[in-house]
């Protein structure tokens, strides 16, 4: 027999001889992982805020099948139980990050993980040898954690019909598709591990919280698991408050605030205030009355009213008047990146504006490269390998993914049935996760967004909550939370405190175990 990451041993309607006697079976599908792909269980423990936590960590794989019982793909996965504690006794919190197309390995080894990466703050990390460290905000003081790698990055792969299976790539690398993938991942996992009467939570960061959205509705009505929270962690649920596409104004005016943020912690702004939060309710407020006005005026607006908001969006950005002129009022965040530091030859980061990094091309109009990235990426990747290895005894021969590097054409079609709409262009998810909220009135949704995050604007959040379709009674539901910091909110430390402080204060209010 072929050897294939699943052997797939179909057996018809036969009588079988074996050492334990005879017995009959009808057409199943036996499969067997092979030994690399196992379950690896190792014990540890984690000190949170000064108190010590012994857990029990599960590295392994959840095989997906498709409707005909096919085995499609492999998820892996990192589980981390407090010993001594009944399953139903206990929430359970599934975490990933986003891309798409990208592992969890940032939000595992960075954010709630036992272990963390230590990095530098707001500058690049020098090369190898790094460090890891306990995890004083871990997460673990409040819930189990499972962190889930999306099929085709870290250990999660396709399996084709070359490895035995029936997968491929069309059925994972798309909204939906990649939203049934995690349903199926979660509706396994709580049976394997008699999870199904725990608390459950889901915590997705970036494109993470677009499948958070889908999987919230999908989880409950195709599922039937119902949530007791969802945990959101630098937003886009709403494409549209972030596309800079002609013709839409919208984003230009929801990233403005954070453009005022960024040009803050540079001192880059021409009057710069002490305080940012006074002077960014200020900004808000501009961009959605007198500076939205001027671009829906478009050509129409005279002359004096653009001079005046020019010198608005100077005073609120620190960009040059000519520069501001130029750009017909219409800076994107790319062209922010690259213009803000542009007298030092200095780009910020995309994700984290905090940092910044030499500019590639000083004639280029945006930035080419991320400095935050660029920064820590490989202090991650190195560290989780040998974490991975020495620790979880898990993946020595093994490549672990970062980022899916055949994921040629994500499918950004989403069909959302109940709201009666068809395949979009610009896709809105926010939509699911309304509908979820509306069939379980329950439902908390927490929504957590740092300042510097040029990726995804905290007031590109704010305005797709605020147009969130719920009756009154619901709209409590849904609470924001704000930090001094980037897309990646637990690489500052004092702003990842607070993260975990208002994370576990939502899971302790919202587990139903009192």
């Amino acid at each position: 027999m072929r050897l294939s990451v699943v052997k797939r041993i179909v057996i018809g309607f036969v009588v079988i001889f074996s050492p334990l006697g005879l017995f009959a079976q009808h057409s199943a599908k036996i499969l067997i992982a092979k030994p690399e792909f196992r379950n690896v269980t190792t014990d540890g423990s984690v000190t949170v805020e000064g108190k010590k936590i012994d857990y029990t960590a599960t590295a392994g794989n959840i095989y997906l099948t498709n409707d005909q019982g096919d085995t499609t793909a492999r998820m892996f996965y990192v589980a981390y139980a407090k010993k001594g504690v009944q399953p139903d006794h206990r929430p359970v919190t599934f975490f990933w990050n986003g891309g798409p197309g990208s592992a969890s390995v940032w939000i595992h080894m960075g954010g709630f993980g036992p272990q963390r990466v230590k990095i530098n703050d707001h500058s690049h990390t020098p090369a190898a040898p790094y460090t890891l460290q306990n995890n004083e905000y871990s997460l673990l003081d409040v819930t189990d954690e499972v962190f889930v790698d999306a099929v085709g990055t870290g250990y999660s792969r396709i399996i084709d019909s070359k490895e035995g299976g029936a997968g491929t790539p069309s059925e994972f690398y798309g909204i939906d598709g990649d939203g049934h993938s995690f349903a199926q991942f979660i509706r396994k996992y709580l049976s394997q591990f008699n999870r199904w009467n725990s608390p459950k939570y889901i915590f997705g960061e970036s494109y993470g919280t677009t499948r958070a959205a889908v999987l919230s509705k999908e989880l409950e009505t195709q599922q039937s698991i119902d949530l007791n929270g969802v945990i959101l962690l630098s937003s886009i649920l709403d494409f549209h408050t972030a596309s800079f596409n002609p013709g839409n104004d919208l984003p230009y005016e929801l990233f403005l605030p954070s453009y005022t943020a960024v040009a803050w912690y540079h001192h880059m702004l021409p009057n710069q205030p002490k305080e940012l939060l006074p002077l960014l309710k200020e900004v808000k407020q501009f961009a959605l009355t007198d500076y939205a006005e001027a671009l829906a005026r478009g050509n129409n607006l005279d002359p004096a009213t653009r001079a005046s908001i020019v010198n608005k969006l100077h005073e609120y950005t620190g960009l040059p008047l000519d520069y501001l002129e130029k750009a017909s009022m219409r800076v994107t965040g790319a062209e922010f990146e690259k213009e803000l530091l542009s007298s030092k030859d200095e780009t910020t980061g995309r994700l984290d504006a905090r940092f910044i990094g030499p500019t590639m091309d000083p004639l280029s109009q945006t930035a080419e490269t991320d400095p935050h990235s660029n920064a820590f990426s490989s202090a991650y990747i190195s560290l989780f390998n040998d974490y991975a290895h020495s620790v979880l005894h898990y993946g020595q021969n093994m490549h672990y993914r970062p980022f899916a590097g055949n994921i040629r054409q994500w499918n950004w079609k989403h069909r959302v049935p109940m709201a009666g709409q068809g395949f979009g262009g610009t896709p809105n998810v926010a939509v699911d996760l309304v509908q979820a909220i509306k069939i379980n009135p329950d439902l908390k949704v927490l929504v957590n967004s740092g300042y510097f995050d040029l990726g995804t604007p905290f007031f590109a959040t704010d305005y797709t909550v605020d147009h969130f379709d719920l009756p009154k009674s619901l709209q409590n539901n849904v609470e924001e939370k704000y930090y001094f910091s980037g897309h990646m909110v637990y690489q500052h430390q004092p702003s990842h405190k607070k993260l975990h402080d208002n994370v576990a204060e939502f899971i302790r209010e919202t587990d139903n175990l009192k």
